[in-house]
Parts: C-alpha cells; structure tokens; sequence
C-alpha cells in the first residue's frame, strides 16, 4: 500500500481521508491484470483511522521516509516485506497465547465473517472482499452460533409474530 491509497469517502465524511483504501493489485485471474477495487471503511470498525492516524502523524516521521510512496515504512526505509509482516503477526499471535493454526490469512476471514454478522448485504461483503463469486465469500465466512440463533429468532419472530412471543 501506498499513501495516495487511503482516500476521502465523500459519502463519509467522519472517516476523514481514511474513508476507503484502494486496492490496486488484487489478485487476477490468470492472464488478466491485477483488480482494482476500494475497500470502504465500516463504522464498526471506524478505530482503524486512529491507527492509520497516529501512524502517519507520530510513527512513520521518525522513520524519516522523506518521499516515499509506502504506506508502511521500515527502519531502512524501505518496503515492509511480506516475510516482515508474517513474523511481526507470528510474534503478535504467540504473545496473545493464539492458536499457532491462526495465520495471516485468517485476518480476511474474519473481516469478512464481521461484514457478515453486522448486518451488510452479501454482495457489500463480496465486493469488499474483491471475490467474483458469492461462493468464494461464502467459503470465507464462519458465523458464530450467537449470530445463527439471533437469525433464527428473528426469523420465528417474522413468522409466528404475537404467539413467538408469548413463547419465549
């Protein structure tokens, strides 16, 4: 990531120019150029902007970046690598007392598992995830069983109305 890929959400202001990040070399299909997409910043996950705020105002200058494009900046001034960001998850996880299963990756799924249980219509989520097909975001998702039995009460309460009630 790169700093002109956080970006303005006009349709929310409150998330100043941390409103949307622009993914410009999403994986592609085979012999197809990298997909481009923005990721919309959620409310529900609005503490981001603190971090990318304090990471940009009080962080990153004292690495000295001068022009440098990366959002994300070593102590070298250089690019932080993938292998970099894996050890410093690996390193989080282990201090967390995580399962060692958990990897990088499992950050999407759980993103995308959130989506799901605040209530964003499916294709939001697909679109957020830059997935062509619903069935690949479905693969992504694990729902809780709390958000399965929030569902099915909802869903009794549609149905049967007065007398769910009177039920429960």
């Amino acid at each position: 990531m790169d700093l002109v890929d956080l970006r303005r959400n006009r349709k929310a202001p409150e998330f100043g120019k941390f409103g949307s990040v622009m993914v410009r070399f999403g994986k592609s299909k085979k012999g197809a150029p990298p997909k481009r997409r923005s990721v919309l910043t959620v409310p529900e996950m609005d503490w981001v902007t603190d971090v990318y705020d304090q990471w940009l105002t009080e962080i990153r200058p004292q690495f000295r970046p001068g022009q440098h494009p990366a959002l994300w900046v070593t102590e070298r001034i250089g690019r932080l690598s993938p292998r970099s960001i894996n050890d410093a998850f690996v390193t989080a996880r282990r201090d967390a007392d995580l399962d060692e299963d958990l990897d990088l990756h499992c950050l999407r799924h759980s993103y995308i598992t959130h989506l799901t249980e605040f209530g964003y219509p499916a294709r939001f989520v697909q679109e957020q995830a830059g997935h062509s097909h619903a069935s690949t975001t479905a693969i992504y998702m694990g729902v809780s069983n709390e958000y399965r039995n929030k569902l099915l009460e909802a869903s009794m309460k549609n149905r049967l109305g007065d007398l769910w009630e009177a039920t429960s």
